[in-house]
């Protein structure tokens, strides 16, 4: 998996042209464009060309570039693959995926796409939280997991609470099978757009699970979610210091050292420069943005 920042992945509905330019100048570190629950059916044409002008056109910096489209048992899906294999985004969503068969079928349709595509899979069905090992680990192009609550809870016949209890040991669930196979983790949409004191408890939940960002449907929520997932000075410095320590050549062979009053195990050093990476690359942006 890349160590690039994705902290916070906003959807827009590709048939806004207004919107997706504006996307262009958020600090978000990636830009969903939305074919699927955002577009009204008599608008699906249009978003699809929207969508693959957009991709296109570029102009979205640092940003990756990613477009959800409909599903394949809609009429619209198979459409939205072929634009979205010639427009040759940095990743591809899928939805309501059930089974390690139906990421096949996606890995098939994306074959002729550019090598750099990846594909994302939504995570929004009970079918799929009991395969999520099998499905997780199909490889190919499959590059991430993203959580679906608002199907899931609809399926599962689940309340959505505020503690999002009902739903902690699915998002647990999703976060270690992407981890067993080196896949990106993003958490669900925060529907209450104006309760921003909910979004960053839920964003504080989802950043001690282990997700690596959130999914976002409006772009007042960026700041709290970046704030909740870029990694605190503290941790950066701890992640420096441990890599320095097994990279000192007294240590070497070691597997187990104290730094900084803290037990540091070998298993501890690739989580460590992955910080340190993702430090660099938010460091990086900041600096560009100016």
């Amino acid at each position: 998996m890349s160590h690039r920042p994705r902290r916070s992945a906003l959807y827009m509905p590709a048939a806004n042209v207004r919107a997706v330019e504006k996307a262009r100048g958020l600090n978000c570190d990636v830009v969903i464009l939305d074919l699927e629950d955002a577009v009204l059916p008599e608008l699906k044409d249009e978003a699809r060309a929207a969508a693959v002008a957009a991709v296109r056109a570029g102009g979205f910096g640092r940003r990756e570039v990613v477009i959800r489209v409909n599903a394949l048992d809609t009429p619209w899906g198979e459409a939205d693959l072929a634009a979205a294999v010639q427009a040759g985004p940095d990743a591809v969503i899928a939805p309501k995926i059930r089974n390690p068969g139906d990421v096949a079928t996606y890995q098939s349709r994306l074959s002729a796409a550019r090598r750099e595509t990846r594909l994302w899979l939504m995570i929004e069905t009970p079918q799929a939280i009991l395969r999520l090992d099998q499905i997780a680990g199909v490889g190919g192009r499959l590059a991430g997991l993203v959580v679906g609550l608002n199907d899931l809870a609809k399926e599962m016949r689940a309340r959505s609470t505020p503690e999002r209890t009902p739903f902690l040991p699915a998002l647990a669930l999703i976060v270690t099978a992407a981890r067993a196979h080196g896949l990106l983790a993003l958490d669900g949409v925060h529907n209450e757009i104006e309760d921003l004191g909910l979004l960053e408890r839920t964003c504080g939940q989802g950043a001690e699970i282990g997700f690596d960002g959130r999914t976002l449907i409006h772009p007042s929520h960026l700041e709290i979610c970046n704030r909740a997932y870029t990694p605190p000075q503290s941790e950066i410095a701890w992640a420096r210091a441990v890599i320095d320590a097994f990279e000192a050549p007294e240590n070497a062979g070691r597997g187990a050292l104290r730094v900084a009053g803290r037990l540091a195990e070998r298993l501890h050093l690739d989580e460590a420069r992955r910080l340190v990476a993702i430090a660099e690359a938010l460091a990086s942006a900041t600096v560009s943005a100016a």
